[in-house]
């Protein structure tokens, strides 16, 4: 006898308490009905078996789910999670670059820099990827508990039923075209940390000379002037850059349109290095003449610049090909 009011109080447990004397009635006499009269133990254990887990069987008399998120929600809050959460991730990257556009870094080396930047990156995907998740889960709960249809199938994307007509919307795509969202968050968090190095080459860029048990700036080697002159094209190159991030994230794999703009990137982002590294007075005279007195070096500028120059439009190149031979994979 122990067993059957240990069985009925875990049930009853889990409704509520106006409910529970009712229903534990209710129960006493459908098992003691499904007991022989002389039963043992052992009929008492298999009648309760019978009857299931207690708390599947508190579901039954509920009127709302006991689940958060039940089987006829769930793909859909799913994908719509997989959907956002990069979305939001994106943005808050965006945030993180604009930031660093027209922030002020202060007196960091660069190695600093890149790792608070890197840092911040992380964390602030982290901290939006919780928000999604809270709200999404708490609306998904909610729609769950104030559904009043009796149809319990799982729902699509549509919040419609299944139907072999929904075969036709899923893409057939190629492992080796899909672009990894992680490539796209990198690049986003290498346009921030660019963006913040430019902005504040003088402050970051130059001679470190290990003093006192730590690293001193001795010289700038940018022209703080001369790379401010160049704000616009840079800033079209970060648009540039935000868009194309964003265009890979809507896309989600490679095509030829995306090929094409990503080859214009790469050649528009060529063009720009070319034309500043060009400027005469991109480098400080003091840097300049630091370099000159370790390495004498004057003789080899020409070759240096033209190595420079070769190396980027190499990598230019690369990433161009790279695209258009993903794109045309079947």
């Amino acid at each position: 006898m122990e067993l059957i009011e240990l069985y009925i109080q875990e049930v009853t447990r889990r409704l509520p308490e106006k409910n529970r004397e009712d229903i534990a009635l209710e129960l006493q006499s459908t098992i003691e009905d499904m007991l022989p009269d002389d039963y043992t133990e052992q009929d008492v254990k298999d009648v309760l078996l019978k009857l299931g887990d207690p708390v599947t069987l508190a579901s039954g008399y509920r009127d709302r789910p006991m689940h958060l998120i039940g089987p006829r929600y769930y793909d859909v809050y799913i994908s719509l999670l997989k959907m956002i959460l990069p979305i939001a991730a994106v943005i808050s990257l965006i945030a993180l670059i604009g930031e660093n556009v027209f922030g002020d870094i202060g007196e960091k080396t660069v190695i600093e820099v890149v790792i608070m930047l890197i840092g911040k990156g992380i964390a602030g995907i982290i901290s939006t990827g919780i928000q999604v998740f809270f709200w999404l889960t708490l609306l998904f709960a909610i729609l769950e508990r104030t559904d009043t249809s009796k149809d319990q199938m799982p729902l699509t994307k549509s919040l419609k039923r299944w139907t072999p007509e929904d075969l036709k919307h899923i893409p057939n795509i190629s492992k080796k075209k899909v672009i990894p969202k992680i490539e796209i968050f990198g690049s986003l968090l290498g346009i921030s940390i660019f963006a913040a190095v430019y902005f504040n080459a003088a402050n970051l860029l130059g001679v470190y000379e290990g003093r006192n048990n730590g690293l001193i700036f001795v010289t700038p080697s940018f022209n703080q002037e001369v790379l401010n002159a160049y704000w616009p094209l840079i800033f079209c190159i970060i648009i540039l850059g935000v868009i194309l991030a964003i265009y890979k994230l809507l896309v989600g794999q490679w095509t030829l349109k995306l090929a094409l703009f990503n080859a214009i990137y790469q050649l528009l982002s060529t063009i720009t290095f070319i034309i500043i590294i060009s400027n005469p007075n991109l480098f400080t005279h003091e840097f300049i003449t630091y370099i000159s007195n370790l390495f004498s070096i004057n003789e080899w500028k020409s070759s240096i610049y033209w190595g420079v120059i070769l190396i980027d439009v190499f990598f230019t190149v690369l990433e161009s090909y790279k695209g258009f031979r993903k794109a045309k994979i079947r």
